[in-house]
């Protein structure tokens, strides 16, 4: 579980985030809202990446906030970013074994979370991969070495429809298999309709709506905030 309580990150006069609390439990959680609205913020403060004004975040019981960037990833958090972190120059595996080092991981985790994605038999460099291939080694990266916690940051984006329905039986199988909770950012509504049960909607750094993924998806704030109309997703 992810506990937020009253979570402010200040950027000069600006606060992406203002006094955000929310407890996600769910195996599979979305974290939606239009651009801007402090998604990548709060992922950033749960990677160690920024430091908030005020709050307390808490996962499985822990205090992320007292830990290093490095020992959050040796505790259990994995992440994916908007802009693709694979190596051209390694091949994929190689850059999945770059995330093992870095937490103390042997071969056997990496040749692991390659078969889960399905790349386990490809030496391929990173810069031959089509951009679903990459997208999996991406997801490879974030399931190595028992992890508690995957952050998933648009890891749609740029996928066809069938590439991301291959996403989407993957995502739905880390909780399972991993025994790890993952929160989904993406401005695919079908993706997060098909693989989160709950979801938060942030809008302006403050939380507008949270619950069962269709309810929330329903809901005429949300549909006004992001849309700018009552629109159905």
């Amino acid at each position: 579980m992810l506990c937020v309580r009253e979570l402010t990150v200040v950027f000069g006069g600006v606060k992406p985030l203002d006094t955000v609390s929310v407890e996600l439990s769910a195996g599979v959680c979305g974290l939606v809202g239009p651009n801007g609205a402090g998604k990548t913020t709060l992922f950033n403060v749960l990677s160690g990446f920024v430091r908030p004004a005020g709050g307390v975040v808490e996962a499985e019981g822990a205090s992320l906030l007292g830990m290093a960037p490095h020992r959050r990833a040796r505790w259990g958090l994995r992440r994916t970013f908007q802009q693709e972190q694979v190596i051209h120059a390694l091949s994929a595996y190689d850059n999945v074994r770059v995330t093992a080092d870095e937490v103390g991981a042997g071969d056997e985790s990496v040749r692991e979370s390659l078969a889960f994605v399905g790349l386990g038999t490809t030496d391929r460099r990173g810069g031959e991969l089509s951009m679903l291939e990459r997208r999996l080694v991406e997801i490879a990266k974030s399931v190595v070495v028992r992890p508690r916690m995957v952050l998933l940051d648009e890891p749609a984006a740029g996928l066809a429809e069938a590439e991301t329905e291959r996403l989407v039986q993957l995502i739905r199988q880390i909780p399972e298999r991993y025994d790890a909770q993952v929160i989904l950012v993406d401005h695919d509504m079908e993706l997060v309709s098909a693989v989160c049960s709950t979801t938060a909607v942030l809008d302006f750094g403050r939380v507008i709506a949270l619950g069962p993924t269709p309810d929330v998806l329903a809901d005429e704030h949300v549909r006004r905030a992001y849309l700018g109309t009552e629109e159905v997703f």
